[in-house]
């Protein structure tokens, strides 16, 4: 007989449950998954950009998202990521010009502290646009400067 106490589930970090796998009293083998747990502390937009301006991203370059979903808040972002094989590809790359339409992939993040304040609201998998700041001369027009989310 199966003490309670050793059919406990912990979750190994905090997150949000997305969809239940099993049902409560539903007998599974050992190391069948149970629910989908998302992490929240780790948020981020993947993007593409192509060959010219994916090379001009450093990693902690900002980044600005507006979501389809909330179009009136900007969300700060960094580039955590950077692809460094291109994830489109035409058929044949022959000429300079063709390889400019190789597009990278870019992964945008937002800062764990900003999740944290804003939990409830935070949703995966929602559409929106970023905004890249190649030139951290220039400052972020009107637009993408607020309401920032803090």
């Amino acid at each position: 007989m199966a003490d309670i106490n050793d059919s406990t589930l912990i979750a190994p970090r905090a997150g949000r449950v997305q969809y239940r796998i099993a049902e409560p009293g539903e007998v599974r083998a050992a190391g069948g998954r149970v629910l989908n747990l998302v992490d929240l502390g780790d948020v981020y937009m993947t993007f593409f950009l192509p060959t010219g301006e994916a090379g001009r991203v450093e990693i902690g370059t900002e980044v600005r998202l507006v979501l389809d979903a909330a179009p009136r808040y900007v969300i700060p972002a960094k580039a955590s990521f950077v692809a460094d094989v291109a994830q489109f590809t035409p058929k044949t790359v022959e000429t300079a010009e063709e390889r400019q339409k190789l597009m990278f992939r870019i992964r945008a993040q937002i800062a764990p502290e900003l999740l944290e304040q804003h939990i409830r609201q935070v949703k995966t998998g929602l559409p929106g646009m970023a905004y890249v700041r190649l030139n951290p001369e220039v400052e972020w027009p009107a637009s993408l400067s607020g309401p920032l989310v803090q």
